[in-house]
Parts: structure tokens; sequence; C-alpha cells
């Protein structure tokens, strides 16, 4: 038999293995500094669209990203410093954890091992995407002549929004207290956005 103060070890014991197995209960987990709505929207709104750099913050999990758009459920997202990988295991949880389910189109401007991981041979794409609950066509991937202090672009594809067919284009400018690369990017941009009727 266990002595009186023993026992009290042993059950603070299980309880200490118990919480490590289990881990938080709060939503997001305990270091994420943020929740995460309880429910998710159970199938995409129409009109809604949503546009996130992926890269703030940078170091949060895609499951956690997956949770986040699944409790706003948009018709089409936008992504910018996106990794190609990413993009794809944010959109296989969606589809598994929260029955949403989005066409992708890549976008990367970079192969970037540094940031995007892949063997050296063959780094991980960098850029923007696009998911959309409607089927995805005539991707267009266009780099800026000049991209400012790295390369940068847009994605452009066409898809339905609202039950209409919708011309989307998803860019990344240079960088803040860059203005001269921004200002001939945003002419790029808008010369190609003038093309299309419903853009």
């Amino acid at each position: 038999m266990l002595k009186r103060g023993g026992s009290r070890w042993l059950v603070c014991a299980v309880a200490l293995a118990c919480l490590a197995l289990v881990g938080p209960s709060a939503p997001g987990g305990a270091l994420s500094g943020r929740s995460v709505p309880v429910e998710a929207v159970k199938d995409v709104v129409p009109n809604r669209v949503m546009t996130w750099n992926l890269c703030n913050p940078c170091d949060a999990s895609n499951l956690d990203r997956a949770a986040e758009i699944a409790a706003y459920a948009p018709q089409v997202i936008g992504m910018q410093e996106a990794c190609a990988r990413d993009v794809d295991r944010i959109r296989d949880y969606l589809e598994a954890f929260h029955g949403l389910v989005y066409h992708v189109a890549h976008g990367s401007v970079l192969d970037n091992w540094s940031r995007c991981g892949g063997a050296p041979w063959n780094p991980g794409g960098f850029g923007q995407a696009i998911l959309s609950a409607a089927p995805i066509t005539d991707r267009v991937n266009v780099e800026y002549p000049d991209g400012g202090s790295e390369d940068r672009g847009y994605l452009a594809v066409t898809t339905e929004v609202g039950g209409r067919s919708v011309r989307v284009f998803n860019t990344h400018l240079a960088q803040r207290r860059q203005e001269e690369f921004r200002t001939d990017q945003v002419r790029v941009l808008a010369e190609e956005v003038a093309r299309d009727e419903r853009a």
C-alpha cells in the first residue's frame, strides 16, 4: 500500500501525464495568442472574398490557418507570401476537417528553398495563390518588370463569384517605402485589369 504522501504524488504525476498527452484545451493552442471561433461556417458564403498575407504571422500552423478560413468560409481567397506546399496543406485541411472544398491556382514568382523547403534541386514555389469554391480557368502568372528588393508579381484567374463569371487578380506589391516600384507595379496591374469587364 502507498503511504498518504505517496498517493498524492501519484495523483499529481497522473494529472501531469494526462495534461502532457491531451494538451491545452483552448482552441489554437495555449501559445497561439489568439482564439479560433468554435463553430466554422458549414458551407461557403456567396460573394464573400478574403485576402490574406500568410506571413502575418509567418510561423502560424497551417491547421490554424485552415480553421481561421473555415470560420468565415469565403467563396474566394487570395493569399500572398504563400509557399505552394502550405497552400496545398491548407486546402487539404479545409476539406478534411471542415468539409469545405476549394480549387487552387498557384502563382509563384520565386522558387525559394530557404522559405519554402523542398529539395535543393526542387525548391518550393513562393508567391501568390487563389482558392475558389468554383472551378478556376485561364490562370495567368505575371512577374513585374521590377519587384524592388524581391521579385513580385500578380496571379489572375477566371472563376465565379455570386454565380457570375469574374476575373480575379491577386498581387503582392513591393515592400513599403519602395513607392517608386509600387507605382510602376500598380500601373502594370491596372492596365491588365482594365481589359476585363468584370474584374
